[in-house]
């Protein structure tokens, strides 16, 4: 397993339920983080210290573009190496063929699709001069198939973020580059409680779950590549 201490990962979207859950698990690892998040007091509230303690929060706003390189740019000038990037940063809006209008795909694609498309493009040359970089691009169950009642537009960025993950890991390959699209289920965030139907909260997975799986697949060397993990909640045959 890799030696945690000194890595430097970035990790959109930290201060979720998710994301907050990363921040903490891989802090205590000894990685050394760079979070990218739309409100920084925000952030500095939920992480008190956190920037005294060496880590670095900067600004990222999916819609705008250049926050992405900036984003890029100031943790490789802070910390002199990228060796994870964690797009994390997702969100879900209700988008079927007779219900809610293109701004809202819209709004998909740009969070989903093209945020997580602009990071990787910036920090893939510095992720390859490490010679053991790592993306995890956090998707869902929903990349994997469509299932009825699911907005179609929500599956469609995720399955597009699967493509996208894919397409990282042949780039980055030769360079020691291992990417990995993580598909959970329901996970208990703010993100589902106002989906009808959706899965019961004790049936939830725990973003402390999660933060554990992204603790392991960073830790995996280069020739225990893990391409797709699907974290399910409910019995489906083909996943």
């Amino acid at each position: 397993m890799i030696d945690p201490h000194g890595r430097v990962v970035m990790l959109s979207g930290a201060t979720g339920g998710i994301g907050a859950a990363i921040t903490r698990r891989l802090s205590e690892d000894g990685f050394r983080l760079s979070l990218g998040v739309r409100n920084i007091d925000e952030a500095r509230e939920a992480f008190p210290g956190f920037e005294a303690d060496g880590g670095l929060i900067c600004r990222f706003e999916a819609g705008e573009a250049d926050t992405a390189k900036a984003w890029v740019d100031a943790t490789a000038a802070r910390f002199g190496q990228i060796d994870v990037l964690i797009n994390n940063a997702g969100i879900l809006r209700q988008v079927f063929f007779d219900e809610g209008d293109e701004d809202l795909l819209d709004e998909l694609w740009t969070v989903n699709v093209k945020a997580p498309f602009r990071l990787i493009r910036h920090a893939l040359p510095h992720l390859s001069e490490t010679g053991g970089g790592r993306i995890i691009n956090v998707g869902s169950t929903d990349a994997k198939r469509y299932r009825a009642g699911v907005s179609v537009g929500y599956a469609m960025s995720k399955h597009a973020l699967m493509a996208m993950s894919h397409a990282a890991k042949a780039a980055g390959w030769e360079h020691g580059v291992r990417v990995t699209a993580l598909c959970p289920g329901a996970v208990d965030t703010p993100m589902i409680q106002s989906i009808p139907g959706v899965t019961p909260v004790d049936e939830r997975i725990q973003p402390t779950d999660l933060a554990e799986i992204v603790a392991f697949l960073l830790g995996l060397p280069n020739n225990a590549s893990v391409p797709e993990l699907v974290v399910n909640t409910r019995l489906e045959s083909g996943l």
